[in-house]
């Protein structure tokens, strides 16, 4: 992610980015004890903001962690940071920790207040040598915990795993667990199989993905889809792989560990995907926001 813009918001203050502090005991620091979310904005529109801030509140219900805020108030508080960014394309990053305590425990502390941070910074456009050649990637067995299905801030497991890609020269890590293939260390997985999208389905393997179902909705009346678990052996006879996030959209996977995926260039129905999504993003920026 490219440098953060020069304002921030640390509860309940926009700061400049360079000076935002919180407390030492803060339980996010000590504990890891918190979540968070990743918001595009395209044509200077929150892109599926309901579908982020729904997950932000499943996340937090998980860690019996309270909302800090209503639906309206986040957006409010993100529009105002897009506004202050002042770019048609960036991402919006929020946390929220249980908060601080003064001292460390590991029970839930009483009275405390959440911990509140967010920043903008650029939209990481895809490089052209991405657009034309793909991306590398290699398998790894999946070592996070069991819990995937939160959008934990204790990201050391996808940290490694993702280090570990780009130590063997790739762009991504391509994660599995008993045979299967789930994710990637930030991303979701797509393969095309004989003229079928496939992909994974959610369960506490996965982080649930908006792009992800972005992508889905897009293929609705041309591409048929299939949720269902996936074999890693099928990355070796798969005609295209796909990864899907926030910060990266959509974008082909051409290697995977050091073999040619398909033909070894991005594919025909991934180029489709790429223009669809695009118009789609065009569409919104076109319709009166809400």
């Amino acid at each position: 992610m490219p440098a953060p813009y020069p304002r921030c918001y640390v509860d309940g203050e926009f700061v400049a980015t360079a000076e935002a502090r919180v407390s030492a005991f803060d339980r996010g620091f000590l504990f890891a004890d918190g979540v968070y979310e990743v918001i595009p904005v395209h044509r200077s529109r929150p892109f599926r903001l309901r579908a982020h801030l729904d997950r932000l509140e499943r996340s937090l219900a998980a860690l019996r962690l309270p909302n800090p805020h209503t639906h309206d108030e986040w957006a409010a508080l993100l529009a105002e940071l897009a506004r202050t960014a002042g770019e048609p394309e960036m991402l919006l990053y929020l946390q929220v920790t249980r908060g601080a305590e003064y001292g460390r425990n590991h029970l839930f502390p009483a009275g405390v207040r959440p911990t509140v941070f967010a920043f903008a910074s650029p939209y990481p456009a895809p490089a052209p040598r991405v657009l034309e050649h793909g991306l590398a990637a290699v398998t790894l067995e999946d070592l996070r915990w069991a819990r995937c299905d939160v959008k934990s801030i204790a990201l050391l497991a996808n940290v490694l795993l993702r280090q570990q890609a780009a130590d063997a020269g790739a762009d991504e890590a391509l994660l599995v667990r008993d045979g299967l293939l789930l994710e990637g260390s930030s991303s979701t997985v797509f393969l095309c199989i004989g003229g079928t999208l496939v992909t994974p389905p959610n369960d506490r393997r996965i982080l649930p993905g908006t792009s992800r179902d972005a992508v889905i909705e897009l293929a609705e009346g041309w591409l048929p889809v299939q949720v269902c678990e996936l074999e890693a052996r099928e990355l070796a006879n798969c005609d295209e792989a796909w990864i899907a996030s926030a910060g990266r959209g959509v974008l082909p996977v051409t290697r995977v560990d050091g073999a040619p995926v398909g033909s070894g260039r991005p594919g025909p129905l991934w180029g489709e995907m790429y223009d669809r999504l695009r118009a789609h993003l065009d569409a919104i920026a076109a319709t009166p926001a809400l």
